[in-house]
């Protein structure tokens, strides 16, 4: 087993994820407002995109990757869409009496709602197909254990990042009053809504 592939995967999954986007913001907000396995339900959902698209690059399903390239504008609207509504969603939303212990919805609602957002970035897909590329990563034969490997450390190092921000998140929250929380609301939908705008734009460059 060739551990230096598993070690650049985490890497690779972490830095993937670390940067501060809209589904860094919602993960914040449902922590903040809902509780910890709000938060994690969510960064799941990341991970688990992150490692979907991570396993399209590895195994060269070129099939896929040219679905979703072929029709990225549209994938790009979609996603916009979603990003808007979810945006003034949150905007609206009231703040609970008790921030970090409300329920708006089910874990799998987190979970499910977090990684269809997260695949309607068809440009994640492009970056792992890059990296994997460069290091020599892809359309594996059966004995070869590289891309499998490759895929279960990107899932490990994207989940790695969303439980270090839920934890620290979690800490910051329990000094968090409603009044704080509400401030969190409308800052965090205006983040979001704006997300999904500059998703759009895209669509006409």
């Amino acid at each position: 087993m060739d551990w230096s592939v598993l070690v650049a995967g985490i890497i690779l999954g972490f830095c993937i994820a670390a940067p501060i986007g809209p589904i860094a913001i919602l993960c914040i907000r449902r922590t903040l407002a809902c509780g910890w396995r709000s938060g994690l339900a969510t960064g799941l959902g990341a991970a688990t995109a992150d490692g979907i698209y991570a396993g399209v690059a590895a195994f060269g399903l070129t099939v896929i990757t040219g679905l979703l390239t072929g029709h990225i504008l549209l994938v790009r609207a979609a996603g916009g869409a979603f990003l808007m509504y979810l945006g003034v969603r949150t905007f609206l939303s009231a703040p609970p009496d008790n921030p970090g212990t409300a329920w708006e919805g089910t874990l799998l609602q987190d979970y499910g709602t977090t990684v269809i957002l997260t695949l309607t970035n068809p440009m994640t897909i492009i970056s792992f197909a890059g990296v994997f590329a460069a290091l020599g990563i892809g359309a594996v034969s059966g004995g070869d254990y590289s891309a499998v490997l490759m895929v279960l450390g990107v899932i490990t190092g994207s989940l790695a990042w969303w439980v270090l921000l839920v934890g620290g998140t979690s800490v910051l929250g329990s000094r968090c009053n409603r009044r704080v929380l509400g401030l969190v609301n409308r800052i965090a939908g205006i983040l979001i809504f704006l997300f999904g705008i500059a998703l759009f734009a895209m669509i006409f460059v």
